[in-house]
């Protein structure tokens, strides 16, 4: 008999973040998602000078903040939030 891999397959979903800044120079993501690394989620810019990038997630609560040129910055568009051990303001996103 062969037996197979208990773990049921988790269904992610397609997750889009966009930030609007005409003047930035790049824009990337970091959250509990990628373990807070600038170097995995770059954002691309459109022609209306909003930043975004679509990630597929699992089901989760996740913290994030976009890091805008070197500066951090919240997602203006998702008010839930919560302090950091840094004394500022994580954005919060359950997916459920």
């Amino acid at each position: 008999m062969i037996e197979k891999n208990s773990k049921l397959a988790v269904k992610r979903k397609k997750i889009q973040f966009a930030f609007y800044d005409e003047d930035a120079d790049s824009v990337c993501i970091l959250g509990d998602f990628n373990n807070w690394d600038g170097k995995k989620h770059a954002m691309q810019r459109d022609n209306r000078n909003i930043w975004r990038i679509t990630m597929l997630l699992p089901p989760g609560i996740y913290e994030y903040r976009f890091k805008v040129d070197e500066r951090w910055e919240n997602d203006p568009y998702n008010e839930n939030a919560c302090a950091n051990c840094f004394g500022t303001i994580n954005n919060v996103l359950e997916i459920v």
